[in-house]
């Protein structure tokens, strides 16, 4: 596990900001180039790629960047979303509780039979038809037919991606990929940030600013998802040959101006704040850096907008 002290990040950040941000992306970068050039090495076994992480992880940003950079060398490459897969509500029973109530992070609320036949046909050229989920109406729509070409590579994004329950036939022809944010913050008396914590700056974030939920709608959803993150998807992370950690080094300091006085007006009144308060201390211990300076292909555009990418 990697550790960045703040005194030291307030440092880089002084003495050359546009360089700091830089080589935080670079960092990033050349994680994914390696990745991606072995991947291209064994595209004809494996022409399937299977990427998962948790909640806030970058794994969308992670998949169209291994995207580009395959393009980029001359390798066609198409990024499908697991969400294509889920089903509606009431054709789940097996995806509730013990408490009858549906369980969002289960497994059983994707349509696994046609996922991996749908894997199995992609290893071999053949056509599917891609399914579309409206998750607001709940209902699957119509989507569209595509075919992978001979050497091609399908990669395969979503939360559930390393699970065997899910895609436990697609490891003879896929190769595994797990993000997350793996790097901590360390405060001037030695505390640590948890990277779970990073990862729950970006859902605030990403949910104040595209679906319009307060701080504590987000924290209360996020209890949850961290508990079907540690039943359905970390279990699973061994699974991966390769693994990415996703912190950009300078994101908590973009993070500070947009999230500081969220945390700061709820700090008297949510009763669970305690439990994140350390963000919020954290973060007023950062140097701030202006959003603007942050560059278009970069995995924090995915959570504070104006990415070059379309997600």
């Amino acid at each position: 596990m990697r550790k960045l002290e703040i005194s030291m990040l307030n440092q880089q950040m002084h003495t050359d900001l546009i360089y700091a941000i830089a080589e935080s992306e670079q960092r990033y970068t050349q994680q994914l180039t390696r990745i991606a050039l072995d991947i291209l090495k064994h595209r004809k076994e494996k022409p399937i790629l299977l990427l998962s992480g948790p909640s806030g992880s970058g794994k969308t940003t992670s998949a169209l960047r291994i995207e580009q950079l395959l393009e980029g060398w001359g390798c066609a490459a198409m990024v499908l979303s697991m969400d294509n897969y889920y089903l509606p509500e009431s054709q789940t029973p097996q995806a509730l509780n013990e408490h009858g109530v549906v369980d969002y992070e289960s497994p059983y609320r994707l349509d696994i039979p046609l996922l991996n036949e749908h894997l199995e046909r992609l290893s071999r050229c053949e056509p599917i038809h891609l399914p579309v989920f409206n998750f607001a109406k709940q209902c699957r729509e119509p989507g569209k037919t595509i075919q992978r070409r001979p050497n091609e590579l399908v990669i395969l994004e979503g939360i559930h991606a390393l699970n065997p329950q899910v895609t436990g036939n697609a490891g003879a022809f896929a190769s595994c990929i797990y993000v997350s944010v793996r790097t901590r913050l360390q405060a001037e008396d030695g505390a640590l940030l948890h990277p779970s914590k990073i990862r729950l700056m970006r859902r605030l974030i990403r949910d104040r600013f595209f679906r319009g939920r307060e701080p504590v709608d987000t924290f209360r959803l996020f209890e949850s998802v961290s508990r079907g993150e540690h039943q359905y998807i970390m279990p699973f992370k061994h699974r991966a040959a390769y693994q990415i950690d996703t912190f950009i080094d300078y994101e908590p300091s973009v993070y500070r101006s947009i999230l500081l006085p969220d945390l700061l007006n709820i700090a008297d009144t949510y009763p669970d704040y305690a439990q994140y308060a350390d963000i919020a201390a954290f973060l007023q211990a950062l140097e701030p850096v202006p959003q603007d300076l942050v560059p278009g292909i970069s995995l924090v555009r995915e959570f504070i907008g104006g990415s070059t990418f379309h997600y």
